[in-house]
């Protein structure tokens, strides 16, 4: 029996400001660890935030508050970014990063995001192509951050240098990748935005290690936070299918195939939806 969705639908269900980003990670984390104590590893950002909080002089400015953030975490505390064993699926649940002290970039911005807050910077998080970012609104202009090199602050030549390891060439009604205006990718990410990146970057480790219980639990998630997520619900129909789950595999086959009746893959779904109905016709 897997963990109730019904808390996570709720608190998704709010205006995306008032999703609690760290509690619904957490959430996510509760499939993985049905015996998380939420509360517990709530109180332990708290106490992060708490502890650096007292070590503040009232008028610090943004950056020195930055600068005293990245101390902190990554020097008195020891988080680091695993870049030696980056697609360990404990490094995109939250408590295990608290636990472990690392993670990958997505998980350490939103540990950052979530002290920072509470410590009066008003983080956010950036979905840049190919590493999540936390960026920092100034008088002076914006500052970008990479949490996952211990919160070292990004230059434009060092952020146009990423562009050119993600987006190919030409790509880009081709304009050179080096001429993009990086405002485009340094938009502020929404809190569905983030917990939909975090579960698909779950949903990648689980289907490349074959583990579909795992995936399922992801799918099931990533609908809740993106209901009209197409590709996501003829992914859980093909998933219900490997675990032997006819009826469900053929609702959402069925759904999916209604939603997208122009998809490229409709005809290996057909054949799916024939093999389902014939399933489910010798269990009645």
């Amino acid at each position: 029996m897997g963990v109730p969705l019904e808390p996570f639908a709720e608190l998704l269900g709010r205006e995306d400001g008032r999703i609690d980003l760290a509690r619904a990670c957490l959430m996510i984390a509760q499939d993985a660890y049905p015996q998380l104590d939420l509360e517990r590893y709530l109180g332990e950002i708290e106490r992060i935030a708490l502890r650096l909080r007292g070590r503040l002089p009232q008028d610090l400015g943004a950056e020195e508050r930055v600068v005293a953030l990245n101390q902190f975490l990554f020097e008195d505390l020891g988080y680091w970014g695993n870049a030696e064993d980056y697609y360990d699926p404990r490094n995109s649940y939250l408590n295990e990063v608290i636990d472990r002290k690392t993670g990958i970039p997505l998980t350490l911005s939103i540990l950052y995001m979530e002290v920072g807050r509470r410590i009066g910077l008003p983080l956010q998080g950036v979905s840049f192509p190919g590493h999540f970012l936390v960026r920092l609104r100034l008088r002076a202009g914006m500052l970008v951050l990479d949490p996952f090199s211990g919160g070292a602050p990004q230059s434009e030549s060092e952020l146009r240098q990423r562009l050119q390891r993600v987006i190919p060439e030409g790509i880009s009604d081709n304009v050179p990748v080096a001429e993009l205006p990086l405002d485009q990718f340094l938009d502020p990410a929404s809190n569905r935005q983030i917990l939909a990146r975090m579960l698909r970057n779950l949903k990648g480790i689980y289907r490349d290690t074959d583990k579909p219980e795992s995936m399922l639990d992801v799918l099931n998630r990533m609908l809740v936070v993106s209901p009209d997520a197409s590709a996501e619900l003829r992914d859980r129909g093909i998933v219900y299918q490997r675990l032997e789950c006819y009826r469900a595999a053929l609702k959402d086959l069925t759904d999916y195939a209604e939603r997208e009746p122009d998809a490229p893959d409709q005809d290996d779904v057909r054949v799916r939806l024939m093999e389902l109905s014939a399933l489910c016709a010798r269990l009645n």
